[in-house]
């Protein structure tokens, strides 16, 4: 299989190639090891030709213990070998108490995947992929799989969904099914969901950042604006006679400041009655009794302009303004929590527009309209049914959210549906900054972790337009602080271009699924730290369902293929075929399919079915070598470690017996005898007989592969357990 070394570099070895058919090629990413009396490092083949095979180093085995990097390279002399069981399962891991099943690995039959649960969820990770590439499904089984291991009780965890299509309901509706205790809470988006918890953010957590964001402010002078409207809100929910006094004494100023102004008599009354309208008190309306000696007056009334044109009542109403003041009130605080809504933020909007400042100035008189205008429209559209009037501190409302029912949710959904894409960033931002907040306010630092998981995360971790008004970016300072407070991003995007450099830049974990965008994927090699070209490159030609992950939980980088999730999420594609013929049962076809068709070569009359591949008019289907054959679930006959593998020659039977992968490139398959038949509605109908599956003999015994010639069975679907037999339960 391999000869000498004929090159050693800085990072790779060249090895000559003593294969020279075909199977070749099914030593791709294939690891290795370079064996000599000093040790044994491990390689992974990078390229092959006809005469050389290079294999690039990736670290060294110390004492049984896989180290990554290598300080010394591989003597000439040294002996090349396939990796052993034992030091494949050092690589990826074994079931434990500390570990859950991530999915198989892709390169070796039988072999599944087993991250630190420290390592891969103590950190930011970040999942990428193009539309159709295995995301949704990905997230949904690699949760399932954390509530279905057979060692972890996930009591505590507090997982947050920020599900952008409601995809997510189906596939965790039934996690008490798994363990009584178990509870899932779904929060909805639409008001007229009356069978699901409705989206609530008590405005009273509501910070200038967040009201920033809310109300789409766009330059610094808004931000005093929206400052004070808070701070008035706040003192007027006291609802206090300093509260109500206050109101008068600005009111008051307004007035004055018309009054004494240069405008004309006319400007001055339309200026006045304005405000009146807007922000009026028992105090101040239009029909307050102005006392007089011996008469009265309506505060209209002392507004009608005489012959000579001045206001009649000009010395008693100025007289009775003159009362209503009171400086001592300028330094009036707000309290820290207060019971107020929306609405009453626009009434003490329209006070922050007739304060001292607002009033004769005209560029910021029209950013606090713009202000006006957009709070209006929350009030006035269903936005407004996601904010209550509650008043609640920020413990106690984490602690609503996660109960359900006077149950802990282990995971909490969040559906934005319903929500366009701004609003959408902003509840994701607020929330995010609440659980952040109170994460830093914990006596305890990171004793109450929250997972931020953010599906269509390009949405709301921008390249933010907005960290100039807000100072920074909440997704940001999670980022990069956020870990030490156990808040954990977990990033679903697929567009990392759109997403914030900062925040790529922390994540220790990544998993990525197909991505065919140059950009993107020139974006991933820049921004990711200490990964190779080859490692980007390979992403490139995975399957649907099929990630490679790498980062600070995986030892080397390991392609992993998941099982698909059971249930599913609702993210499948449009059955176009059925719609377009008129079924009125409408059914949506996964976008993530594990098993795919085989492309068949051009032939007459060639059906594929479930059964394998077919052949016709007594001349075999030829499979491409581009694509994998479909497989159908078979008895559990997999090529183990304990029968598989050549050492210098030989077939090596002992535990720590040399592991093949799985092949890359199928060969060419014919099956026997099998009638196809067409139905009257020109259905085709297989019955197969004496089907040969791939990976099973005709007796359904396991095929051992032989040196170098040998067919390697690509690999079925097994259910997830250690890499000793050992099965967890099921997500179901």
């Amino acid at each position: 299989m391999f000869g000498k070394i004929m090159y050693i570099g800085e990072s790779e070895a060249h090895v000559e190639n003593l294969i020279k058919d075909a199977n070749a090629a099914d030593l791709m990413n294939v690891n290795v090891i370079f064996e000599d009396s000093r040790g044994c490092i491990l390689g992974e083949v990078q390229e092959i030709n006809s005469d050389v095979i290079k294999i690039r180093f990736l670290g060294e085995y110390i004492n049984g213990k896989y180290v990554n990097g290598v300080l010394r390279k591989p003597l000439l002399s040294s002996k090349i070998r396939m990796i052993t069981k034992n030091e494949l399962t050092e690589l990826v891991g074994t079931y434990s108490a500390s570990s859950f099943v991530l999915g198989e690995s892709a390169i070796y039959k039988g072999f599944n995947i087993y991250p630190s649960i420290n390592s891969l969820f103590s950190n930011h990770l970040a999942i990428f992929g193009n539309s159709g590439s295995g995301k949704s499904c990905g997230v949904a089984r690699i949760v399932q799989n954390l509530f279905s291991s057979m060692y972890q009780v996930q009591y505590n965890a507090n997982i947050f969904i920020f599900d952008a299509f409601g995809e997510y309901k189906n596939a965790f509706g039934k996690l008490n099914e798994i363990n009584s205790n178990y509870s899932y809470k779904f929060i909805t988006s639409n008001p007229h969901d009356e069978n699901d918890n409705l989206l609530k953010i008590p405005v009273c957590l509501l910070t200038l950042d967040d009201m920033a964001l809310l109300l789409q402010a766009n330059n610094h002078a808004q931000l005093p604006i929206i400052e004070n409207m808070i701070k008035l809100a706040k003192i007027f929910s006291t609802n206090t006679e300093e509260a109500k006094d206050y109101k008068n004494h600005l009111i008051a100023k307004a007035l004055l400041a018309v009054l004494f102004s240069n405008e004309t008599i006319s400007s001055k009354k339309n200026e006045i009655f304005t405000i009146i309208e807007v922000c009026n008190t028992p105090e101040f309306n239009f029909d307050t009794v102005i006392p007089g000696l011996g008469y009265t007056r309506t505060f209209s009334e002392c507004f009608e302009i005489d012959s000579n044109g001045n206001f009649g009542e000009s010395v008693l109403i100025t007289n009775y303004i003159l009362s209503k003041l009171n400086d001592n009130l300028d330094s009036i605080k707000a309290p820290d929590y207060a019971n107020y809504s929306i609405k009453d933020l626009a009434s003490s909007l329209e006070f922050t527009l007739i304060s001292e400042g607002f009033l004769h100035n005209q560029n910021l008189h029209d950013d606090a309209v713009i202000l006006r205008v957009r709070l209006n429209g929350i009030i006035n559209s269903r936005l407004n049914d996601y904010f209550s009037d509650e008043l609640i501190n920020i413990p106690d409302y984490i602690k609503s959210l996660i109960d359900n029912n006077g149950k802990k949710a282990q995971i909490i959904n969040i559906n934005l549906e319903d929500v366009d894409d701004i609003y959408a960033k902003v509840f994701v931002k607020i929330f995010s900054r609440i659980l952040f907040d109170y994460a830093k306010s914990s006596e305890k630092r990171a004793s109450m972790p929250f997972h931020l998981f953010l599906e269509e995360a390009h949405r709301y971790i921008q390249k933010d337009n907005d960290t100039f008004l807000l100072g920074y970016n909440i997704f940001d300072r999670i980022a990069k602080e956020g870990r030490k407070y156990g808040v954990i991003l977990d990033i679903i995007s697929q567009r990392p271009v759109e997403l914030s450099d900062t925040v790529i830049s922390q994540c220790s974990n990544f998993l990525i699924f197909k991505m065919n965008h140059p950009v993107d994927v020139d974006y991933i090699r820049k921004m990711v730290p200490n990964i190779s070209d080859d490692v980007v490159e390979k992403q490139k030609t995975l399957q649907s369902g099929t990630c490679l992950g790498f980062g600070s939980a995986f030892k080397i980088p390991l392609i992993v293929k998941l099982k698909m999730p059971d249930p599913m999420p609702k993210s499948g594609n449009c059955d176009v075929v059925s719609i377009w013929n008129g079924n009125i049962n409408i059914s949506h076809t996964s976008s993530v399919s594990v098993q795919t068709q085989p492309v068949v070569e051009e032939t007459k009359q060639s059906f594929i079915t479930q059964q394998g591949i077919k052949e016709v008019n007594n001349q075999p289907i030829v499979m491409s070598e581009t694509t994998q054959p479909v497989v159908e679930e078979i008895k559990p006959s997999f090529i183990t470690p304990q029968n598989m593998g050549v050492v210098d020659n030989k077939l090596d039977s002992s535990t720590s017996s040399i592991v093949m992968p799985e092949t890359t490139n199928p060969t060419p398959v014919t099956v026997q005898n099998t009638n196809i038949e067409q139905t009257p509605n020109n259905q085709v109908v297989s019955q197969p007989s004496n089907v040969i599956n791939f990976g099973v003999s005709t007796n359904n015994q396991p095929i051992s592969p032989m040196p170098a010639t040998d067919t390697i069975s690509p690999i079925p679907e097994v259910m997830p357990g250690d890499n000793n037999g050992n099965t967890p339960p099921t997500f179901m």
